[in-house]
């Protein structure tokens, strides 16, 4: 359906261009209105999420799929660990801490890898949501990061 692709940028502060390009590559992979929407808002969260606890530097790539697009966001830090995945929570008292939570609710698959260089998030949605992910939204149950 589309022609593959792979965009990359550096972490930065400028979030602004890094939701354009990630739009760009989200619009070129088929992701349209709501899904592309998910998309934009999950990297600005995971990109946000290495400027203020992690080493604030890394890189952003997208490359477009079969399904949709797989962003990674790569930490050169690498503080980021599968545990801060599974007890991602929303505190209603408090005032932040809500990324990761948001990221695993609006992908379709959410990875992490600790490679040489880093903590790598890998963010999957896919053009249409399956019935599956609806299905789990609706009943307001937690899903298990990909590993």
């Amino acid at each position: 359906m589309s022609v593959q692709f792979e965009l990359r940028c550096p972490v930065s502060a400028d979030l602004a261009f890094i939701r354009d390009l990630v739009r760009v590559g989200g619009r070129h992979a088929g992701l349209t209105g709501e899904r592309l929407d998910h998309l934009v808002l999950a990297v600005n969260e995971a990109v946000t999420n290495v400027l203020d606890h992690g080493g604030a530097a890394g890189l952003v790539t997208a490359r477009g799929t079969q399904e949709g697009i797989t962003v990674e966001i790569l930490d050169l830090a690498g503080r980021l660990s599968a545990d801060h995945l599974a007890t991602a929570r929303i505190d209603p008292t408090g005032a932040h801490g809500f990324g990761l939570w948001v990221i695993q609710h609006l992908c379709d698959r959410v990875g992490l890898e600790q490679t040489g260089l880093g903590s790598l998030l890998s963010l999957h949605l896919h053009r249409h949501p399956t019935t599956s992910v609806r299905s789990l939204r609706r009943s307001g149950r937690e899903r298990q990061p990909a590993r």
